[in-house]
């Protein structure tokens, strides 16, 4: 099944994960592979060692592309992006029955990837794991058509847009 979680709502990740969590409560395992999150520290990079190796999150972004500081040369962030395309292309011969690539959506958004480099991940995805999620902001109408399963994560209230910092457990 294709799953794909967008919009411009908090939860997409946490959709994700859910999922994972999930499938590792019925015996099966779940890969992420994450696009734009850098090395900074988020409560899934340590929790999810308490499921390993039935859980296990690769982190291959840079961080944020162009804002909150940001001073990474662009290529550097487009060369870390198809990392995570070559990265979820080797891991998924090891028989995940999930495997999600966060975040994929802001990528292509970014111009990290392409259309094309999408379409492609999806088509070699599809026959390694049961379901396959692709989650960001902006996915495009013809992935949107393509997916099985659709949910749109819509912002209506929240507290960033008044000052407030991002909360360590909560948000990252």
């Amino acid at each position: 099944m294709l799953i794909v979680f967008t919009g411009n709502g908090k939860g997409k990740t946490t959709a994700a994960l859910g999922q994972a969590f999930r499938a590792v409560g019925d015996g099966k395992n779940a890969l992420m592979v994450q696009f734009i999150k850098g090395p900074w520290k988020s409560g899934e990079d340590t929790s999810y060692l308490r499921l390993s190796p039935n859980l296990k999150i690769i982190k291959k972004g840079l961080g944020f592309v162009g804002i909150l500081g940001d001073n990474l040369p662009r290529q550097a962030h487009i060369d870390s992006a198809r990392e995570a395309l070559d990265t979820a292309k080797a891991e998924a011969k090891n028989g995940w029955h999930i495997i999600i690539l966060d975040e994929i959506w802001n990528a292509l958004k970014l111009e990290l990837i392409t259309n094309v480099e999408v379409s492609e991940i999806i088509t070699f995805l599809t026959p390694y794991c049961e379901h396959l999620i692709l989650t960001g902001r902006d996915c495009p109408q013809n992935f949107i058509d393509q997916a099985d399963l659709v949910t749109e994560m819509r912002e209506i209230k929240h507290p960033y847009n008044t000052g407030t910092v991002a909360k360590k457990g909560l948000e990252f």
